[in-house]
């Protein structure tokens, strides 16, 4: 089955414009920020990019903060 016959919710990766999306950013960013080594981990498999939802997950927790100078606790 192709991962585009699943619907969002059934698949464990994001496109980066879905990604994109969810974060309010353009996919430019996303592509900006691959090249300088930030955002989540994502996977390459020939040209096509895709972001594993543990890892977004794991990169979203990680950007809490409970304050200007404190992260949130995990």
């Amino acid at each position: 089955m192709a991962i585009n016959s699943l619907s969002p919710s059934e698949r464990r990766v994001l496109t980066e414009i879905e990604l994109a999306q969810r974060w309010g950013v353009s996919p430019k960013t996303l592509q900006r920020w691959r090249s300088e080594g930030r955002g989540p981990r994502y996977l390459k498999l020939s040209k096509r990019v895709s972001y594993p939802l543990d890892a977004v997950a794991d990169f979203e927790r990680y950007a809490l903060h409970d304050s200007t100078s404190e992260r949130a606790v995990r």
